[in-house]
């Protein structure tokens, strides 16, 4: 044990939020029937546990060292840095946003505190594994989490549905991964990242060569359904709709971003020797992804159906950036990434704050008719989010874009980007049309006691709309001080 304890001091922010999980359920369990002011503690002390753990990996980082934990089964280095970085922060957005809300529509119950914590913990350790043993063990965390979020409101048979089908293609994709693994074990006789790569770039033969693609491929099924790309998606539509909101928007925001994370490191860096042989099926992937979310997405009226389909196509653009395979690949991966968790944190914050044509919150996308006229800076902010999604100069979705497009090119895809640009105005449809809908059309003659009325719009929930906002609106002004960030940040790619 004592020669771990140099190794745990770099899990500190990790080991910080399981206490936390572990004594807000003790707390709960010894109370039996916590009541209101109890869970909105536990939610603020949730929260604030989020901000404290970004607080002790800061201090704990040391710029430009790698640093590998564990007898190799994690590492700790700038790239990891950021990408805990971007989910703890992504993660207590969502949380801030939510609260209320869940609160004052009395879907809070004391799980979802110890949910999100430890499906937040699931994803760190995801983008530090250094082995697949012990990314297995994070993303079981993480997806464990997940599905029983998805399950929480168990009063309504639509939540039950998408938890369930959520569950069983979630265990479908553990056993892919399971399977590539082992494949990847026999062929190779290791499951470390460092020592796999070391394998493949002392010059393989062609037989293990194929053998370890054949493993890869199963990895990349199980990874491709945790960022829901085609023809993984079956169940993101089904998921978002069947959640309540708050819920679909921490599904929607860092769980997308730890998995293309570790997708994106596992291909640039164990596996970038055999690039020629992997860059056509992520090519691929990005190709049917970026199509199927721009026509899946024309017929939906439901909202959060939509925003499915949405996130189904703006993952097939982030993965442009990983098949392009070099440094501007990596590097865009990160800015598209950061950009969509703040337009997606920022949308979600919108719908969060309003109620539809029933007594419930917004749901469909008639829910919004002349909304502009009721809450004329809300409707500005999410036609914002909306313009910048579909991107439209100089909004920060414009630039995320650009950048995974520029990467494309370097790396000789022109059709990729060809088809990508096709789609992104075929998406600029629907993304429009919520737009229109909240500034050109009438108010229902008939609308319900609650239409238009907000829920809630809490003192954390205008800070973090607002920082949203600003971000999309002005990234083109400034965007230096993150460009350098992740150029600092970003590893270099094996010459």
């Amino acid at each position: 044990m004592e020669m771990y304890l140099p190794d745990i001091t770099h899990i500190l922010p990790e080991i910080f939020l399981i206490i936390t999980a572990f004594l807000i359920l003790i707390d709960c369990a010894v109370r039996k029937n916590a009541e209101s002011d109890h869970l909105k503690r536990f939610g603020h002390i949730g929260f604030a546990s989020l901000l404290i753990a970004f607080v002790i990996l800061t201090l704990l980082h040391h710029p430009e060292d790698r640093i590998v934990l564990f007898e190799g089964q994690l590492i700790q280095d700038d790239f990891v840095y950021l990408a805990k970085s971007i989910i703890l922060l992504g993660s207590a957005a969502v949380f801030g946003l939510s609260l209320l809300f869940m609160i004052k529509e009395h879907l809070l119950s004391f799980e979802y505190f110890a949910l999100v914590l430890f499906a937040t913990v699931g994803m760190m350790l995801m983008v530090s594994a250094n082995d697949f043993l012990s990314l297995f063990l994070s993303l079981e965390v993480q997806g464990l989490s997940l599905y029983i979020l998805a399950a929480l409101n168990r009063d309504q048979a639509i939540t039950s549905e998408a938890a369930l089908k959520y569950f069983v293609l979630g265990a479908l994709a553990t056993c892919l991964y399971l399977y590539g693994v082992s494949l990847l074990y026999g062929f190779s006789g290791t499951t470390n990242f460092d020592t796999l790569a070391s394998i493949i770039q002392e010059g393989a033969t062609s037989s293990l060569s194929l053998g370890l693609v054949v493993g890869l491929v199963f990895i990349i099924a199980s990874l491709a359904f945790k960022v829901s790309v085609v023809p993984f998606h079956m169940w993101t539509p089904d998921v978002y709709q069947g959640c309540p909101t708050p819920i679909t928007a921490f599904i929607a925001a860092t769980p997308k971003v730890a998995a293309m994370l570790v997708l994106l490191r596992l291909l640039i860096g164990s596996f970038i020797s055999l690039h020629d042989m992997w860059q056509p099926l992520i090519a691929t992937l990005s190709c049917l992804s970026m199509i199927v979310g721009a026509f899946g997405a024309l017929t939906q009226s439901n909202l959060k159906r939509l925003l499915a389909y949405s996130a189904i196509g703006q993952m097939g653009y982030t993965l442009m950036g990983v098949a392009a395979a070099n440094n501007d690949g990596i590097q865009s991966v990160f800015v598209y990434l950061i950009l969509y968790l703040v337009m997606i944190i920022g949308t979600f914050g919108c719908l969060l704050c309003l109620r539809g044509k029933g007594t419930y919150n917004v749901e469909t996308i008639e829910d919004l008719s002349g909304l502009a006229a009721l809450h004329p800076r809300i409707s500005f902010c999410l036609s914002l989010f909306m313009f910048s999604l579909a991107g439209i100069p100089p909004l920060a979705g414009f630039f995320a874009k650009l950048y995974v497009f520029k990467a494309a090119l370097s790396a000789g895809l022109i059709e990729l980007v060809i088809i990508g640009a096709v789609m992104s105005v075929v998406s600029a449809y629907y993304y429009l049309r919520i737009v229109k809908v909240m500034y050109f059309d009438n108010i229902p003659e008939l609308p319900s006691f609650s239409y238009g009325q907000t829920i809630v719009l809490s003192v954390p929930m205008a800070i973090i709309l607002k920082f949203c906002a600003l971000v999309t609106l002005l990234f083109f002004v400034y965007p230096s001080p993150l460009l350098d960030l992740i150029h600092k940040t970003a590893f270099v790619t094996p010459n």
